[in-house]
């Protein structure tokens, strides 16, 4: 059984779980999960956990990550992006109008004069198609019964936002940004167009990048296939610590061997460590045997210990 990281490329038209259908048929593993959705029209950065690296998926998204979208004016759809049935929509005439409209350093002035209002912390009203649960229920399936349901805000944080394209032609906007998990582009490009004076909808999103991993490094589906035939699969998955490499590492000595197999406390004699200040101070840290990442322990400040927080 395989265990590590992929980095795939979802391409447009499957969703998440397509992808890890798959790739169990291609590894030959059950034990395959995703570390983050992406909507079935976004392309980009998928990680993938195999093997015992599932048990990490829960901490690989856990900051910023990083998207190049684009954004059409003038069309509002009840999926906030261009898969979706308008549901409202302003004339040509109207958007031409509008003062910022004049020219394209005007458009591209006024629209990153708005992106710069979104940076920071904020609270952002989630969409309807999305997996959030009410009650139980996720919100897509009451959008797909018809029910518009009264979502609560939801904090974010934008951290980058950057116009890179403007076209006055075709009335749309390309932009990055850099993100805290939990924040919706399709809200974002909602609540932009709101305060441009029209309707906006997403035409395309790329996620480029995930904690370092870049989609230009990602494999498709069809190169994992062919990787597979030809013996080299193994090439494919990188060590499931690879995106851990912030967090402080120890190295468990003989005498705490026996307790870390049992996912006992360890004592601050029982592992070698860099920096005490690092792995007191840490949310977490690394513990290996060896070379091999055993467990996740983290520093119990009152019996001035070490007990498990992931066995691995």
């Amino acid at each position: 059984m395989y265990s590590g990281i992929v980095n795939i490329y979802k391409e447009q038209g499957f969703t998440s779980h397509d992808v890890v259908a798959k790739l169990r048929g291609i590894y030959g593993q059950k034990k395959v999960g995703h570390t983050g959705t992406l909507d079935p029209m976004a392309e980009g950065v998928l990680i993938v956990c195999l093997g015992q690296a599932t048990k990490l998926s829960d901490l690989i998204l856990t900051s910023k990550k990083q998207y190049i979208a684009t954004m059409k004016l003038g069309i509002s759809t009840d999926t906030d992006d261009v898969t979706g049935n308008v549901i409202g929509k302003y004339k040509d005439e109207y958007l031409r109008s509008l003062a910022y409209m004049g020219s394209e350093e005007s458009f591209r002035a006024r629209a990153t004069e708005v992106a710069s209002e979104f940076l920071g912390n904020s609270m952002q009203i989630p969409p309807m198609y999305s997996a959030i649960k009410v009650n139980g229920k996720k919100l897509y399936e009451y959008a797909r019964a018809g029910q518009v349901i009264e979502r609560e805000e939801r904090p974010i944080e934008i951290y980058k936002l950057d116009i890179l394209e403007t076209n006055l032609n075709d009335l749309t906007v390309k932009f990055a940004v850099e993100c805290s998990k939990g924040t919706y582009i399709r809200s974002l490009i909602r609540d932009m167009g709101d305060m441009l004076g029209t309707y906006a909808t997403m035409s395309a999103l790329l996620r480029d990048e995930v904690s370092g991993m870049n989609y230009k490094d990602g494999y498709r589906l069809d190169d994992l296939q062919k990787l597979k035939d030809s013996g080299k699969l193994e090439e494919t998955v990188l060590p499931m610590d690879k995106l851990l490499s912030d967090v402080p590492k120890a190295e468990v000595k003989p005498s705490g061997q026996k307790l870390l197999a049992n996912g006992n406390r360890l004592k601050e004699s029982d592992l070698d460590y860099a920096e005490e200040s690092d792995v007191k101070n840490a949310s977490f840290i690394r513990i290996y045997e060896g070379t091999e990442l055993k467990a996740l322990y983290s520093y119990d400040k009152n019996k001035n210990d070490f007990k498990v927080y992931k066995m691995l």
